[in-house]
């Protein structure tokens, strides 16, 4: 059983997580505009999606990269802003009235809350998104997350590659072509973990390839998660 601890709105490694600080910058937001303009199909407007993309900093989202590919910024064009739209509103945490996207009451109550939201939005994230929502080749993954979580515990503790991890879980990759587990454990279950803040990933420059990218526990996991692979953790290495 997967087991969130609970964390003070005062602990400094909650800042490390990219959903948690929009959250927060979109809450302060509304409160000095009073609200988020809709399009007429309900999308954030495009004035915010700039200003979210500017604001949020989110790896890999970043707005000199999403600029690069778009001369304007729909939301659907910003994945990260479009899973916290949905999230926000699956939850009752925003909601939709007369034209903007505004907090609930409950929503209110997590202005400046930091471990409040942090523990409300990373489970159903992690657990309850569609993470491949993009993907052009859908995956069907073997485990579940009480067995990805208690394999990274170990194996991230000093850094894991994608390929490293997929061998833990399903043995080496022996066929030519594209490796779709590789693909599949990046976007469903690494990549995830990072926007949560609980994975730092650090790529490897000149490759897009999802191998050789590595991944290293942040001090926001050991603050978060209780696991049963706890007891065989090595202290990490320092160099």
């Amino acid at each position: 059983m997967i087991v969130f601890r609970e964390i003070g709105d005062s602990e400094p490694a909650l800042q490390i997580s990219p959903i948690v600080r929009a959250a927060e910058k979109t809450f302060s937001y509304i409160a000095e505009h009073g609200g988020i303009e809709l399009t007429p199909t309900k999308s954030l407007k495009r004035t915010f999606v700039h200003w979210a993309a500017s604001a949020f900093e989110w790896p890999g989202y970043t707005a000199e990269e999403l600029f690069q590919l778009n001369k304007v910024l729909n939301e659907v064009d910003f994945a990260p802003l479009m899973f916290l739209h949905d999230i926000l509103l699956a939850l009752k945490i925003g909601r939709h009235y007369k034209g903007k996207f505004d907090l609930t009451k409950s929503g209110k109550t997590l202005i400046g809350r930091s471990g409040k939201i942090f523990g409300i939005l990373t489970p159903f994230f992690l657990f309850h998104v569609n993470h491949e929502y993009f993907s052009r080749r859908p995956t069907q993954m073997t485990g579940n997350w009480d067995l990805f979580l208690n394999v990274l515990n170990v194996e991230a503790e000093n850094g894991v590659t994608t390929a490293a991890f997929r061998e833990t879980l399903y043995g080496p990759h022996d066929v030519p072509g594209y490796d779709d587990a590789l693909g599949g454990l990046y976007v469903q279950v690494l990549r995830p973990l990072c926007w949560a803040g609980l994975l730092v990933e650090h790529g490897v420059p000149g490759t897009v390839s999802f191998g050789p990218r590595t991944f290293i526990k942040t001090p926001l996991w050991r603050a978060a998660l209780q696991l049963n692979t706890d007891s065989q953790v090595q202290p990490a290495t320092r160099h």
